[in-house]
């Protein structure tokens, strides 16, 4: 896993160049305010097989909120970790369970031009679980987690959010806001 000691432009390009070609998702555009507060990958000697960005600004209702967009090549186990979820060290337990797919989703995105839709991750047997809100689907054939904090800022989401791939980007990474404390995972 590699995760930088301060986000910026610099170190995000950086991450770009190592994941590639495994996509590094944003919710785009960012909000006035809002940064680019930590970014990760995790990688086997194939490459990448997930990466993580968070987003960091305020919301009127929550204050303080980080948006952690996690994608992961299935069995990878790097979305539940970032969410906090404790397991047996089984690929079934490192996947989202059961629910994803249940009935339809509580909460659509798009990623790129494809409706994507998410599904609550239950964390009640994690520790701090109710600081947290987990969601997770399906994009591109790979896991596509959020997790979000504090666990009411999955009201945000209610506004269909658009999620882009940022890893052909190019110039407009540029005028990204990077800074900000990076959240505890």
């Amino acid at each position: 896993m590699r995760r930088p000691v301060a986000a910026s432009y610099e170190s995000f390009a950086q991450h770009l160049r190592r994941s590639a070609p495994f996509p590094t998702y944003l919710p785009w555009p960012l909000g006035p305010g809002w940064t680019v507060s930590d970014f990760a990958s995790v990688s086997d000697a194939d490459g990448a097989v997930a990466t993580m960005t968070c987003v960091s600004g305020a919301s009127q209702l929550d204050g303080p909120v980080d948006v952690m967009v996690i994608s992961e090549e299935p069995g990878t186990g790097f979305g539940a970790r970032v969410a906090g979820l404790r397991g047996d060290g089984g690929a079934e337990r490192w996947d989202p369970g059961p629910e994803i797919g249940e009935g339809p989703p509580p909460v659509r995105l798009r990623v790129e031009q494809h409706p994507v839709g998410l599904w609550p991750v239950s964390i009640s047997t994690s520790p701090g679980e109710w600081d947290r809100s987990v969601l997770a689907g399906e994009a591109g054939g790979r896991w596509l987690w959020l997790v979000l904090r504090p666990a009411s800022a999955v009201l945000l989401l209610r506004d269909e959010w658009i999620v882009r791939d940022v890893s052909a980007t190019g110039p407009q990474l540029v005028a990204l806001p990077f800074g900000g404390a990076a959240p505890a995972w």
